[in-house]
């Protein structure tokens, strides 16, 4: 693969990304020397890695903003044809033990959201990943009202797990943010506060943008 130097600016990360913009996933991919795969049921996630490389984002798995000098995440957004976000946008895991002291302030869900790239490429599942084109890019940050739907979400889930009701938090609790498992598969467990403060083993779990949250960033957008 060939790889990319990090941005030295975020006008520099524009740049990079408003070049994307019109592209075909495999006209990336031949850019990079990378080869398409056929579908994505064994590479779930390949053309969010595709762009991270191409655009030059460093943090990987890490904690941190993908390009954590310029403060900002990536996010890439499958569209329908209707321009609709097809699916819920990841953000981080959540912390299910060992949460003294951590306030939304300190969240990591507020440290990725801070300021966000995304890019939108079309996600509907007849066309082939090589033939999927990619969209103009969004720089944006959230607003006031925003921020706060945000952290009364991110504090209401916080204190649910804090008391040890994990296990009853639904994908229906929160307006913007939800939680839900984040593993492979059912096998992966983790430990977590139980009912009556003790230790139970669980599925992580992960925080997630609504649909309705991110098609609200695209209409603000466009």
């Amino acid at each position: 693969m060939k790889i990319q130097a990090p941005p030295t600016s975020q006008e520099d990360l524009l740049m990079r990304a408003h070049r994307l913009a019109g592209l075909c996933l495999a006209d990336v991919a031949s850019e990079l020397k990378v080869n398409v795969p056929h579908n994505f049921k064994r590479h779930k996630g390949w053309s969010g890695q595709l762009i991270e490389c191409y655009l030059g984002a460093t943090a990987g798995s890490k904690p941190e903003q993908d390009f954590v000098e310029l403060g900002i995440e990536l996010k890439t957004l499958p569209l329908s044809y209707a321009l609709r976000p097809l699916e819920t946008t990841y953000v981080c895991y959540a912390p299910l033990r060992h949460m003294m002291g951590v306030t939304w302030e300190t969240s990591n869900v507020r440290n990725k959201l801070q300021k966000v790239l995304w890019i939108p490429i079309q996600g509907e599942r007849d066309i082939p990943p090589g033939e999927r084109i990619i969209g103009s890019p969004i720089l944006w940050q959230p607003s006031a009202k925003q921020s706060l739907l945000m952290q009364q979400d991110w504090e209401e889930l916080m204190d649910m797990i804090s008391l040890g009701q994990v296990e009853s938090i639904t994908a229906r609790i929160g307006q913007v943010l939800q939680l839900r498992p984040k593993a492979a598969d059912g096998s992966a467990l983790t430990e977590a506060i139980g009912n009556n403060g003790s230790t139970i083993l669980t599925r992580p779990r992960g925080f997630y943008l609504r649909k309705e949250f991110t098609q609200s960033v695209l209409d603000g957008a466009f």
